[in-house]
């Protein structure tokens, strides 16, 4: 028997696909607004582009004007790209109204953020395409970091998923990210990516089909599964997809619909931003010491919303130095010789500088750690001092402070037990 629903938003206008009937509406073009206004997917989009993280001038050379000319295809010209895109990799990509939409989400009403993405794009695939190419992975999942955070790699969720590649805490500790007071791995372009790689890879092992592991990195494997039970023991994604999550039903066909507006960006009359910064461009050193982006900004001449953009899983802009965890300084190739001419001289500023917090802040005992905590708002000095289990005059006598007056954002000096960090 063949069963049938209707889409929310769109009545009147019916498809037929894998046995299912779709009811879309496309005779009110006001009600193609309504519905992405409230698309999870887009919605996230936007927000994660709104972050000053992605507009910041540090990251584009300048602003790229595409064609005002918005073109729009047939059916079937979108089928025979989409086709010719299927070829070329073993993820399942189709064309269906649902992909249709998003289709006309980035080539028609997102086209300014599209051309943003490209220019992000070539800065982060790349590397991407390398840690794939690693893991015997298909290439075309680098798209799949547009949908998740618009290529924002300090990008956070309400939810509280974080980074490129959106990892939840729990997930993100699982895949060995470090996430403490300095730095969320998380937020680490390549760290993450490769943490990314190692679900797909355990994903793929379970399901042998690669929309279900899209979907299961959007849902979780254990919605999938559900969604597969409740099927009968369907394992296509169309054939589960009603049965998934609203956000999870819409993100296959975002993701098929970015792999299209990416390869077909110049059909649509959309041109990249140039980025700032391109791969080849940039070169890591690993600290011997830790150091901090202010000083490494004057004597490097380079910005801090830079340093920010290169290095984003600094919290603080701190980069710390741990025996057993190695940590980088990603620098533009042309600031490398800089550093290595004044590396001396920057790790000495700051092995004085701890040197004299260590004299003035005494620990309370050799196993307690030192830590910065930024304020935060609505934090005070009694909340902080129950928070890390230690006193408020401790906290005064470690930070010099002569009054319990504090404001948000200021970093506070902290000596505590590991079990409180």
């Amino acid at each position: 028997m063949k069963k049938s629903f209707r889409i929310l938003f769109f009545p009147f206008l019916c498809f037929s696909l894998t046995g299912l009937s779709f009811t879309i509406d496309t005779t009110n073009k006001d009600s193609l607004k309504v519905v992405f206004l409230d698309d999870p997917v887009v919605a996230k989009f936007d927000s994660m582009l709104l972050a000053n993280f992605t507009n910041s001038e540090s990251i584009f050379e300048g602003s790229v004007t595409s064609s005002t000319e918005v073109p729009s295809y047939s059916d079937s010209i979108y089928t025979l790209r989409i086709e010719a895109l299927n070829k070329k990799t073993p993820i399942d990509l189709v064309f269906n109204p649902y992909v249709k939409q998003y289709i006309k989400v980035y080539t028609q009403r997102r086209r300014t953020q599209m051309s943003r993405m490209m220019g992000l794009a070539a800065f982060y695939f790349p590397m991407f395409e390398e840690v794939l190419d690693q893991f015997d992975l298909p290439l075309e999942l680098k798209y799949l970091a547009i949908v998740e955070s618009a290529l924002n790699p300090r990008a956070k969720s309400w939810a509280g998923a974080t980074g490129l590649w959106q990892f939840m805490y729990n997930t993100g500790k699982e895949y060995d990210l470090k996430i403490s007071s300095y730095v969320d791995e998380r937020m680490d372009p390549y760290r993450a990516t490769v943490a990314a790689c190692m679900y797909f890879q355990s994903s793929y092992n379970l399901y042998k089909d690669w929309s279900l592991v899209l979907a299961s990195y959007n849902s979780g494997r254990g919605n999938v599964n559900k969604a597969i039970r409740r099927s009968g023991g369907h394992k296509n994604y169309w054939k589960i997809r009603r049965f998934l999550p609203k956000e999870t039903r819409s993100y296959v066909p975002a993701f098929i619909a970015v792999c299209y507006a990416m390869n077909y960006a110049d059909k649509h009359g959309i041109s990249p931003e140039e980025p700032k910064f391109l791969h080849y461009e940039i070169d890591t050193v690993e600290v011997k010491y830790q150091i901090d982006f202010q000083h490494l900004s004057k004597v490097l001449d380079i910005s801090i919303s830079e340093l920010e953009f290169l290095n984003p899983a600094y919290k603080i802009n701190v980069i710390p130095f741990i025996d057993e965890r190695a940590y980088h300084l990603v620098l533009p190739v042309s600031k490398m010789g800089v550093f290595v001419q004044n590396e001396s001289e920057i790790y000495n500023h700051f092995s004085a500088l701890d040197a004299l917090k260590q004299k003035s802040y005494p620990k309370y005992s050799e196993e307690d750690e030192r830590i910065v905590h930024r304020v935060r708002n609505g934090e005070y000095l009694g909340k902080i001092a129950s928070r890390y289990g230690c006193s408020v005059s401790k906290i005064k006598k470690w930070n010099n402070l002569k009054s319990d007056a504090i404001s948000v954002g200021q970093r506070l000096v902290l000596f505590v037990r590991p079990d409180h960090v």
